[in-house]
């Protein structure tokens, strides 16, 4: 993305003991497919989870203060930063530019070899510079204090290093220049002339080990960028929406375990939806819905060598019995995610709770195995051969969904309301059948297929019946419902409705006016009519802002499609990263960052329009009449759902 001068933060203080207020927009993320980190404007690395996704933080700012552990690397005085990623890549270049001099700042986390490492390289491009420096560790997520000492490096031909150490884990700084202790924290602060370069990382390793030797600041960074630039130049994507859509891709791939293949819907917890409310919740799992879309994203750009990897993870996780499926797991794939506060934090912006966990775990959201069973067929589409194993594990959870897709269940977003009849989730759940009908009479496997059938047809006359009001002329939320839901939008995208009925453009036009807002932004559901069980209220939703552009193109109004895109694009941040949500009146991004759902909405909008102006054809998308009669298939791709 192009970036502007911008005036640098400043710096907190030594012991700022107020709440990070640092806007969620101001953050870069890194990553190295185990975890990511975040790297506010000024350089302050505010969130890191070491070694994977869900591990404890060890720097945990963002949802406190810098006594929570932080490591800021900085140059003082600067009158404008400029920052961008490395092409296609999450390499991360910060130029400081003060009445003095002029520094870059490089920072990367090199992936793919079973290590966890942040390196920093800060080089002095003009006069000379202040340099601020300073490595505070918390373990627990801010909630330890190690023990730290200058030892000598295992490796380094007798430099020294740092180590911090508290219970299982050890952080391991190394430099060119090292900071020194500095009451409960260690700083640096000292004056650097052009020409001069500085490298540091931060390594973590299991406290009873040693210390895995020193890396090559300047080869891993490079390597780092060739990694990114090597995945992402495979997109054959070559429209006027290139850069959003390679980098939307680049984030969810950044999102994707290289060692388990699990997809996290985000990599931090606790962000807000609503600033100085309760709804703040814990993203860095693997919920089956938003893996699944991620998934058809990315297929659908190009990218299938990831399908067979998601597969494999989705045999391991949801291997037993389909009466014991979850609708989310942990990055590994294991199935316990109790809740819990995290009181020692004050949250970010004063935003309380701060929740680890997820009690969503135990919901009951008959959509999910829809979003499931669509990815799958999607990939069958693309060439990804069934074996016996993931095929048979299909059937089953198909024909455990047959006994039960009527029971009222807590909906895509994961109400914590009561059980309700949600038009979504049946929608869904004969997108799942649906889907099973295509693998037998398309991919030639083997299934109760009239079974399947006839209680696909039974959940579309009853979803038609019950879930659409005549009298409004809209589809509504859930049965018996006055309101509409977002998440109808996607009822032409998986082939429910021909994007065309008349019924489905009355609810598109009925989401605009009483969901979206002046600039086109498209809120989930009314909160007060919803009844969700929560206090406050919400931002719009950035993936259903994206499901609109998918609906209008699919419509035939791509103009109106092409405006809304235009306008949400322009919503990300300098580097093109997005969260899960967008206050356009006021002008912020709220929730967890960067969010997987808002990457793929974009993606998909993308793909949606550039069909409807360039009329090409998609993946396979059965559409049926209100009759039940299939239509023209091949014509359009579908797609899934989440929160």
């Amino acid at each position: 993305m192009p970036t502007s001068p911008s005036p640098a933060p400043s710096t907190a203080s030594a012991h700022d003991t107020s709440p990070c207020s640092t806007p969620i927009a101001d953050y870069a993320v890194l990553g190295d497919g185990r975890s990511c980190a975040l790297v506010s404007r000024n350089g302050s690395v505010d969130w890191l989870c070491l070694p994977d996704f869900d591990s404890p933080a060890c720097f945990a700012a963002l949802l406190g203060t810098p006594d929570h552990g932080r490591w800021l690397l900085t140059v003082r005085d600067a009158g404008s930063v400029t920052r961008r990623y490395l092409g296609d890549s999450f390499v991360l270049e910060t130029t400081y530019t003060t009445p003095t001099g002029r520094a870059r700042v490089v920072d990367a986390m090199p992936p793919g070899d079973g290590r966890a490492d942040l390196v920093r390289e800060l080089e002095v491009l003009e006069g000379v510079v202040t340099v601020e420096h300073e490595w505070v560790v918390r373990f627990g997520y801010g909630a330890y204090e190690p023990w730290v000492s200058r030892v000598e490096d295992d490796h380094g031909h007798g430099r020294h290093a740092v180590r911090a150490i508290a219970g299982p884990d050890s952080l391991l700084l190394r430099g060119t220049r090292l900071p020194e202790a500095d009451d409960h924290r260690h700083r640096d602060v000292f004056e650097a002339h052009e020409g001069q370069r500085f490298t540091f990382s931060s390594t973590w390793s299991p406290s009873w080990q040693p210390t895995p030797p020193p890396l090559s600041v300047a080869d891993e960074i490079a390597a780092a960028n060739d990694s990114w630039h090597d995945w992402a130049r495979q997109t054959p994507y070559d429209g006027p929406y290139r850069e959003q859509l390679v980098r939307s891709l680049l984030v969810l791939r950044l999102l994707t375990s290289t060692t388990t293949g699990g997809i996290v819907a985000a990599p931090t917890t606790s962000l807000p939806e609503d600033f100085g409310g309760e709804r703040n919740w814990d993203y860095r799992y693997c919920w089956l819905r938003d893996a699944a879309m991620t998934l058809e994203a990315l297929v659908e750009s190009g990218y299938h060598d990831e399908t067979a990897g998601w597969r494999d993870w989705l045999l391991r996780a949801v291997a037993g019995d389909p009466q014991d499926l979850q609708i989310m797991y942990g990055v590994d794939g294991r199935r316990d995610l109790p809740e819990s506060e995290l009181d020692h934090l004050p949250g970010y912006a004063g935003s309380r709770p701060v929740r680890v966990g997820n009690a969503a775990v135990d919901q009951v959201q008959n959509d999910v195995l829809g979003e499931v069973m669509c990815a799958l067929d999607m990939a069958r589409d693309a060439g990804l051969t069934e074996t016996a194993d993931s095929w048979s594990l299909q059937r089953h959870l198909v024909d455990a969904l047959v006994e039960q897709w009527d029971r009222p269940d807590r909906g895509i977003w994961e109400v914590r309301g009561p059980e309700r009849d949600f038009v979504h989730s049946r929608v869904m759940s004969w997108a799942a059948i649906d889907r099973a009908v295509r693998g037998v009479e398309v991919h030639g496997l083997d299934g109760p297929v009239e079974r399947w059938r006839a209680v696909r047809d039974e959940i579309h006359a009853q979803v038609l019946e019950r879930g659409y009001d005549a009298e409004r002329g809209t589809f509504v939320q859930y049965y018996g419902a006055e309101h509409t839901d977002a998440a109808l939008l996607q009822m032409a995208q998986v082939g429910f409705i021909e994007a065309t009925d008349e019924r489905f453009v009355s609810t598109v036009r009925e989401i605009r006016r009483s969901l979206g807002t002046d600039d086109g932004f498209v809120r989930r559901y009314e909160v007060e009519q919803a009844g969700d069980g929560l206090e406050g209220d919400e931002a719009p939703f950035l993936v259903c802002s994206f499901w609109l552009v998918d609906a209008l193109a699919r419509m035939g109004e791509a103009d109106e499609a092409r405006h809304l895109l235009d306008t949400l694009v322009a919503s990300a941040n300098d580097l093109g990263l997005m969260a899960e949500q967008y206050d356009d009146e006021r002008q912020r991004m709220a929730g967890n960052f960067p969010q997987a759902f808002s990457h793929l909405g974009l993606v998909r909008a993308v793909h949606s329009l550039d069909r409807a102006t360039n009329d090409r054809p998609g993946l396979h998308s059965a559409a049926l009449h209100a009759d039940g009669e299939e239509t023209n298939g091949g014509r359009e791709p579908h797609v899934a759902s989440s929160r």
